[in-house]
């Protein structure tokens, strides 16, 4: 059975961890299975938004495989030849994808869990679903961006609280600290999510990655450097077929027929 299964259904990718015997825990495998789903994603024009969750109801993921870790970690200290075999970009770091994902998060959301949570644009939780970095119990620390991400996310001193204690928030917590953006009953969050990626997608498609390429990039740039990423990103934007679809429609009353070009 697949480490990560990856389906595609009107558009939307369906990026599922499934190792729910160890909580869909990540290990090398899973990761680079990761990765290239999010690849597929990317480079796949048939697919404008992506959710992302894990298989069974206990957890999204609670991070990295331990046991694989210390066992890689036991042939370092024998002096044996250690290859690091993650993959040189992955969607926690370096992979940078335009289409929006959801991540659909169905119980416990640790360590890499939910630094996988978060380099997703938009985070749909379960009721029961918790939220943790719990890297620091094992006296190690997060690795995959949750100390540079999580405190953009959230107050700074909740998010340092997070890290440094180890300890788990709910998903009511959560949702008022500006984790996740709605919490729903469980048995509603896989339609949710898919409500959510059917309204993105009646937009245009090339808009809405200009948008998140915008504010991903522009908020890490002064003002005016930000203003003139927009207008760039707009210039371009009009010049397409979308773009004159859109007013089209408007005009002559019709929904728009968009084709991401």
């Amino acid at each position: 059975m697949p480490v990560v299964l990856y389906e595609k259904k009107d558009r939307i990718a369906y990026i599922t961890l499934n190792r729910p015997e160890v909580l869909n825990a990540i290990d090398q495998e899973t990761l680079c299975a990761l990765t290239e789903a999010w690849i597929e994603v990317r480079d796949d024009p048939d697919v404008w938004v992506a959710i992302v969750t894990g298989a069974g109801d206990r957890a999204f993921s609670a991070g990295a495989d331990l046991k694989e870790m210390a066992l890689r970690w036991s042939k370092k200290e024998a002096g044996e030849p250690l290859q690091d075999i993650s993959p040189p970009l992955t969607p926690m770091r370096g992979l940078e994808v335009y289409k929006p994902f959801i991540a659909a998060i169905n119980g416990i959301a640790t360590g890499g869990g939910l630094e996988i949570a978060l380099a997703c644009d938009i985070r749909i939780a379960a009721e029961h679903a918790r939220f943790g970095q719990r890297e620091v119990v094992q006296a190690i620390m997060p690795g995959w961006g949750g100390t540079q991400r999580l405190p953009r996310f959230i107050p700074f001193g909740i998010a340092l609280e997070i890290l440094i204690t180890g300890d788990f928030i709910s998903a009511e917590e959560a949702y008022r600290f500006g984790l996740v953006n709605k919490v729903v009953p469980a048995a509603e969050l896989m339609p949710a999510a898919e409500a959510l990626a059917r309204r993105v997608n009646e937009n245009g498609p090339l808009a809405v990655r200009a948008i998140k390429e915008a504010a991903y990039k522009g908020v890490q740039m002064p003002l005016e450097d930000a203003l003139r990423l927009e207008s760039e990103l707009f210039d371009k934007l009009i010049l397409t077929e979308d773009a004159r679809e859109g007013p089209l429609a408007f005009i002559q009353k019709r929904k728009p027929e968009y084709k991401a070009r």
